[in-house]
């Protein structure tokens, strides 16, 4: 099987929609830079139990099917909190979220926690163990260089890394992981200690 063509299952419950008709769904990686969809609102908002890894292989965007490229999953983190944005966006927005997030990850409902207080179901796209893209943990040195060299249709994998760790400073967000995967790539690099435009 293909990687790059597993999408989410079709039949991967969605919440049940709002007043409006919409629905809420989660970003943690991603989705909190890169915004190529329609949307309703948009909130900072937080999720409980889970910490963001670079363990998800991607063959489609910052890599290859010969050379994949190394992108967030979340995983299971008893008192973690994962902070990132919330989107309220129509249920037909999913068929676009589906191809995007179609390399090993499926949609979960979770309880988001909003900056104003609100907490509704949304959906969360994760890649679990076991996906056909999977690659898991390595030590952080060894995930960097696997980042550094890594490139795809969307860009360099290091890219991916710095913007996200621009945008989670934006939020206010310190997360270890991305830190120090930051930290690693600019001194191999050489980039300067900005973000991307």
């Amino acid at each position: 099987m293909n990687a790059s063509t597993v999408c989410p299952r079709n039949d991967d419950a969605l919440p049940p929609r709002d007043r409006g008709g919409a629905v809420w769904v989660f970003g943690y990686g991603s989705l909190i830079w890169k915004v190529d969809f329609p949307v309703r609102e948009r909130a900072v908002a937080r999720l409980h139990g889970w910490a963001r890894r670079f363990w998800q292989g991607s063959h489609d965007h910052r890599g290859t099917p010969a050379a994949p490229g190394r992108v967030l999953t979340l995983v299971p983190a008893p008192g973690a909190v994962c902070t990132g944005m919330a989107y309220r966006v129509l249920p037909e927005v999913f068929v676009h979220l589906d191809r995007r997030e179609q390399n090993g990850y499926r949609r979960v409902t979770a309880t988001l926690h909003l900056a104003d207080g609100r907490a509704p179901r949304g959906v969360v796209y994760i890649a679990e163990a076991g996906n056909p893209a999977w690659l898991g943990d390595a030590p952080t040195p060894v995930i960097a260089g696997h980042i550094a060299r890594a490139a795809g249709p969307s860009g360099g994998n290091a890219e991916y890394v710095l913007r996200l760790a621009a945008a989670l400073r934006a939020l206010g967000e310190d997360d270890p992981h991305v830190a120090e995967l930051e930290a690693l790539l600019r001194a191999a690099t050489g980039a300067p200690g900005s973000a991307p435009d």
